[in-house]
């Protein structure tokens, strides 16, 4: 696929987050993400009237960054004075990895939120419950329910377990993953993994098991349970053997559906989706809360920074709002937020 054919796929991934939103940054969406003029980053971070010269002068102080800067910079098309050019940008990673390279207070928010999320993923690895939880509190947040996330954090589980046989008895990670877990959808629901997101209405890029409801959760892992049980009782070795217990499985759930939906009288695959639980709106309430920017700020009498004029454009808030030190934490909760962005719509 050729980079035009990728920027054309702009309006189709609009949902992804956007690190930056002020009119200051220019971006374009590239192959399903974001990208950010780096000129316009730099200048906002670092303050200087000369982005240009400060990009050089960067590249000579950090050799790393130097060396690497073929990864991170891509020239890609964006609107400028003197018409459309090609312009060096970089994804929302690069251009985190940029911004470690400045020295100005501008970056410490994301230094600092770098160095938090570094050290919960540490956290999690030596404490894997961390990370359920921590998923939890997510979706949590963004509005789903106690049953839907129960089910979910079982579906990972049972998820886990059926790709840890794959593993056991010769599946290789990645294609005959894929291809193993399409047969699983195919046989158990009539549908390949990508038929099935766009029977919901969702992208390529996003999860379908986070807009299932609970019953076609609960019907994938008893789908993947059965086919680990199968794999294993079988004793299936290799790709063909393996592939031949899941369809059998497969069937079995496909049975068991039609069999509740005799009973029912409704499908238990539907067109729902959880669009609405996980808009940007949502998601940006989610990065606004776990910036150290917004959490941890100390008060006091100075203007808003032009970074920060910028952020408070992109996310509509301010970080210097005289928010109560209580709530100033992680329990300054999304619906105080929400409840506050109604208030202010109705004014």
């Amino acid at each position: 696929m050729g980079k035009k054919d990728k920027l054309q796929k702009k309006g189709k991934e609009d949902n992804k987050i956007a690190l930056f939103e002020g009119e200051e940054i220019r971006r374009v969406m590239f192959d399903g993400d974001w990208f950010y003029s780096i000129e316009d980053v730099v200048a906002v971070v670092s303050g200087s009237s000369n982005p240009k010269n400060y990009v050089k002068d960067l590249r000579r102080r950090d050799e790393e960054l130097s060396k690497g800067w073929g990864q991170i910079a891509t020239p890609l098309p964006i609107m400028t004075k003197g018409g459309r050019q090609n312009i060096n940008c970089a994804n929302t990673e690069s251009v985190l990895r940029i911004i470690q390279s400045i020295p100005s207070k501008n970056a410490e928010p994301f230094k600092r939120w770098l160095a938090r999320v570094g050290k919960e993923r540490l956290d999690e690895i030596e404490q894997p419950e961390k990370a359920i939880e921590r998923a939890k509190g997510y979706y949590m947040a963004k509005g789903y329910s106690q049953q839907w996330i129960e089910t979910r954090s079982a579906s990972v589980d049972t998820r886990h377990k059926f790709t840890d046989t794959l593993k056991e008895h010769g599946i290789n990670e990645g294609y005959e993953y894929a291809v193993l877990t399409n047969e699983l959808y195919n046989s158990s629901f009539g549908f390949s993994s990508s038929e099935y997101k766009e029977h919901k209405g969702i992208s390529k890029g996003e999860s379908l098991r986070d807009h299932m409801t609970p019953l076609e959760l609960a019907s994938v892992i008893f789908s993947e349970a059965t086919s680990t049980e199968l794999i294993n009782e079988t004793d299936a070795e290799g790709f063909i053997e393996t592939k031949k217990a899941i369809h059998i499985a497969g069937n079995i759930t496909k049975e068991a559906i039609e069999k509740l939906e005799r009973e029912t009288g409704k499908k238990v695959v539907t067109h729902e989706n959880a669009k609405a639980l996980d808009s940007i709106e949502v998601r940006n309430e989610l990065i606004r809360k776990s910036l150290p920017a917004w959490n941890e700020i100390e008060e006091d009498e100075e203007p808003l920074s032009d970074f920060n004029k910028n952020l408070k454009k992109g996310l509509g808030f301010n970080p210097k709002e005289d928010v109560p030190k209580e709530k100033r934490t992680s329990a300054y909760s999304l619906k105080a937020l929400r409840d506050r962005k109604k208030d202010n719509e109705g004014n």
